[in-house]
Parts: structure tokens; C-alpha cells; sequence
């Protein structure tokens, strides 16, 4: 069976045109809901979190080498250090659990 990879192109197109174009004529005046306006501005940080995760845990040779990096990422983020300082301590932290356990 052939498959054509135009009409994967398209339908691809069209859905996301869809994803942004229902809302844009269905909601026309602002929202005023506390609870759906709330909803709404976690919604993008939410969802980098979805992709990011996953593949925190399966970027490094051992699952354990990245548990520590994301907790020691978690704790420096929690003490408002910098993006810099926290990725680069957490990478040598994880350089370091993979130096110790061999892997």
C-alpha cells in the first residue's frame, strides 16, 4: 500500500488551522470566568512540562542519573537560582551519578 505523504501534509495543516481558527470565531468577547481564565494561563506552562519530563528521564543511560538531575534542577529552580546555573549543575550532577555507578 502507498502512501502519499501530501495528503498527511495537508490533513496535518488543516487540523492545526482548525485548532486555531475554532477559537478565534467561536469566543469573541473576553472571558471573564476566574476559573477558566486561570485554566487558561497555566495551560502552556503545563503542557512544557508534559514534553519535558518524559524526556528528562530518558536522556541520560540511566534512569537514576536522571532522577537526581531533575531533583537537584528542582531544588535550585525552588531557590529561584538562575537557568544557567541550574542547568549546569544539574548536568554535572548527572555526569557525576554516571561516573559513580559505572554506567
Amino acid at each position: 500500500m502507498k502512501h502519499n505523504i501530501y495528503i498527511y501534509i495537508l490533513v496535518m495543516a488543516v487540523v492545526t488551522y482548525l485548532i486555531r481558527l475554532v477559537p478565534l470565531t467561536l469566543i469573541r468577547k473576553e472571558i471573564k470566568n476566574p476559573f477558566i481564565r486561570s485554566f487558561l494561563y497555566y495551560v502552556p506552562y503545563v503542557t512544557l512540562a508534559v514534553m519535558t519530563f518524559p524526556a528528562i528521564l530518558s536522556a541520560t543511560a540511566n534512569i537514576w542519573s536522571a532522577a537526581v538531575g531533575f531533583a537537584v534542577a528542582l531544588i535550585l529552580a525552588w531557590q529561584k537560582r538562575s537557568l544557567i546555573s541550574v542547568s549546569l549543575i544539574s548536568c554535572i550532577s548527572v555526569l557525576l551519578v554516571e561516573l559513580i555507578t559505572g554506567i
